[in-house]
């Protein structure tokens, strides 16, 4: 397939139309298996009540479906009945989806005996009902496997093939991309020319780069600062036989990986799900006050209410953040050239009063809702933000790194009182190395501790 990008006459000024996301596609084919397994353990045993018993419904084969699912889902969860393999492989599927029902029989079967209500089930209900349940799994996953061979061409995961100079590889990569024709240059390091490989990457699952030896440094630091599954093909390792490396079945190529994403889909759903219900309640609790907060920044100086600043985010790709606007008009600093200091100048009497709590930053609950932000992680830089009189990447080449998780409207770095003016390099570098700890040992608790202890801070400090 070709890639989906639409070229212009200069790589510099190359549109990109990103590659649509499989992994929405693959969260909604788990889910509709989900679905319709438990519709096929409800209606298997109300037709082994209706064949056995003649009662249409039949209350205690309803029962035993009832006392079954919950059993049956756990157990499918953990063992990879709803996985990346189960789209591909019907067999796998078939398998897995009878031995969790099987197991789930078992355990139900143990638990009515000690409650001694095994009695009151029915064997040949029981039986017949988890046979027909069973058929209609095995009959549903052979046809989910050939529906995703024909609507999505076997694909479940996007795959790009990035050539910048190395062999064109015949793998199964539903985009192949040239880098020097899309202007592509992994030893690029400023905000502009990571966006352009940041629209290329987007939404992909995989990445594979051939290029040169003298590159693969270069492409293995793009590839972990863009937060994604990288590999580089290396001929070195597959004439060494080395281990803990992708070899392509049928294809005369090895592949280095040499980076992951931070976060696995339960994770990423997880924070995600978290993110919108704080997001849509802070909203709808805070809307009077926001309210009468941009009708004061309003009537102070009859300026538009909000301020809209290029960021950069997840995967070092830009992303409009929005703020309360809480400077003067005419002294907005549209790239963040000069870090706001105490007592600035520029700043309007409504705007002092919103920095001092952070309050500015509340319209990124919409970034949040939209998906550009996160209620928790690295806070988002203007691409001209400088630490001392250098830019931030110049002070240490891993502030890319940072960008491997949505940006946050709070983070490690912020409760910990690393906030305000960068004036010195060490600035930037004690809030880098608290990001990149954010990232490494993210988990939904730690998520949670870090707003209530930003909601402390904000409460008990007048931090600029």
């Amino acid at each position: 397939m070709n890639a989906p990008f639409e070229m212009e006459d200069s790589a510099r000024d190359q549109s990109f139309t990103p590659a649509p996301s499989l992994e929405r596609r693959r969260l909604r084919a788990y889910l509709l298996l989900v679905a319709v397994d438990i519709a096929a353990i409800l209606v298997a045993f109300f037709l082994a009540g209706a064949l056995y018993l003649g009662r249409i419904p039949d209350p205690q084969a309803l029962r035993q479906a009832y006392l079954l699912l919950p059993i049956f889902l756990t157990i499918a969860m953990y063992q990879g009945t709803y996985s990346l393999r189960t789209l591909l492989d019907a067999r796998y599927a078939s398998l897995r989806a009878l031995s969790a029902l099987m197991i789930a029989a078992a355990l139900l079967a143990f638990v009515a005996f000690y409650l001694k209500t095994s009695a009151t089930f029915s064997r040949v209900t029981l039986t017949l009902g988890l046979v027909l349940s069973g058929l209609i799994m095995v009959g549903i996953r052979v046809a989910a496997v050939r529906l995703v061979e024909r609507r999505w061409a076997g694909f479940v995961r996007n795959r790009l093939l990035i050539l910048d100079g190395g062999p064109d590889l015949p793998i199964a990569a539903n985009q192949r991309v040239e880098a020097a024709r899309f202007g592509l240059d992994p030893k690029a390091d400023d905000p502009d020319h990571l966006d352009r490989l940041g629209q290329v990457l987007l939404n992909q699952d995989e990445v594979v780069v051939s290029c040169p030896a003298e590159r693969r440094d270069d492409w293995a630091f793009a590839l972990k600062a863009s937060g994604v599954h990288g590999e580089i093909v290396s001929d070195t390792a597959q004439r060494l036989g080395a281990i803990n490396v992708h070899r392509y079945e049928g294809v005369e190529a090895t592949t280095l990986v040499v980076s992951a994403g931070p976060l696995g889909l339960r994770a990423r759903a997880a924070k995600r799900l978290f993110d919108l219900v704080f997001a849509s309640l802070a909203l709808l609790v805070l809307s009077p006050f926001l309210f009468l907060l941009g009708l004061a920044i309003w009537i102070e100086d009859r300026g538009p209410v909000l301020f809209v600043q290029k960021r950069t985010g997840h995967g070092n790709r830009f992303f409009p953040m929005l703020k309360f606007r809480s400077m003067r008009v005419a002294a907005q600093d549209a790239h963040g050239t000069r870090s706001t200091a105490r007592d600035d100048d520029r700043v309007t009497r409504i705007g002092g009063f919103m920095r001092r709590r952070s309050i500015d930053e509340l319209p990124q609950l919409i970034n949040v809702l939209r998906g550009e932000m996160s209620i928790v992680g690295p806070r988002p830089h203007a691409p001209g933000s400088q630490a001392g009189e250098k830019l931030f990447w110049k002070v240490d080449s891993r502030y890319w790194h940072r960008h491997a998780l949505k940006p946050g409207l709070t983070g490690l770095a912020q409760i910990r009182g690393l906030r305000g003016a960068t004036e010195e390099e060490h600035d930037l570098s004690d809030r880098l190395q608290a990001d990149l700890e954010y990232i490494a040992r993210w988990s939904l608790q730690r998520d949670l501790a870090i707003v209530w202890r930003t909601l402390f801070v904000l409460t008990h400090e007048r931090a600029y």
